[in-house]
């Protein structure tokens, strides 16, 4: 089966606890939940991640190659500041989502800048956690391809 990563950066362990005004009330569970269902629904197999440190992210990018056929991230804070991020999604051959609950073009001038969008084939933000749900569909289609 098809595996596809799925990565989230700093702070989404939070989900559903940390402003739920901007980010709502499911968990990062839940999303993940959804995530894999949909996923093995359109025969593909996920793996979720979640670390707050840049490096760790680094490396599951890395240890992504040759394994993964596409990452979807959310790589929050890490969007707006990392050049290791998009190294790393860089040396990565597969198709690359980027995904934000929140639109971050509505958000705080520092958020409307993301270095990972630069290799991303598409780019989700605003749909709240149902954004997870259009880019597992989406990889679907890209890696079928």
């Amino acid at each position: 089966m098809t595996q596809i990563l799925l990565l989230n950066g700093p702070n989404l362990n939070l989900l559903g606890l940390r402003e739920p005004e901007i980010y709502g009330h499911e968990t990062l569970a839940d999303v993940v939940s959804a995530c894999s269902e949909l996923a093995s629904e359109l025969g593909l197999s996920l793996r979720a991640e979640q670390s707050n440190h840049e490096g760790v992210l680094v490396d599951l990018i890395q240890a992504a190659r040759g394994v993964a056929a596409g990452i979807i991230i959310n790589p929050a804070a890490y969007s707006h500041s990392s050049v290791a991020i998009l190294d790393a999604l860089n040396a990565f051959a597969g198709p690359v989502l980027e995904v934000h609950i929140s639109n971050i073009h509505k958000r705080e001038a520092f958020r409307h800048h993301s270095f990972v969008s630069a290799r991303a084939e598409g780019v989700i933000a605003g749909f709240g956690t149902e954004g997870y749900l259009l880019a597992v569909r989406r990889m679907a289609s890209l890696v079928a391809k």
